[in-house]
């Protein structure tokens, strides 16, 4: 795996939000290696949003902006809709 990888999963399983580390952690774990570079560019953005934000739009309690509608924010919905 290669340092960009690396950085993204751990990204993803420490946010300091925990709902949002076993959401991304597991996300990251399933799909990461499998990633296109647009995929992970698109990874990478919705991992610099804050917590509450991610939260929110992943959950349906707000709308997703605009500038963050991707196939990849859509992966990661759909994936979160059946984590336990």
């Amino acid at each position: 795996m290669n340092d960009n990888l690396r950085k993204l999963r751990y990204r993803a399983w420490h946010r300091g939000f925990r709902e949002m580390d076993i959401l991304l952690g597991k996300f990251a774990d399933k799909y990461l290696d499998k990633m296109t570079s647009s995929e992970l560019s698109d990874f990478e953005r919705i991992l610099n949003q804050p917590d509450q934000d991610l939260y929110e739009w992943i959950t349906g309690r707000r709308s997703v902006p605009t500038e963050y509608e991707s196939s990849m924010f859509t992966k990661l919905q759909d994936f979160c809709k059946k984590v336990p």
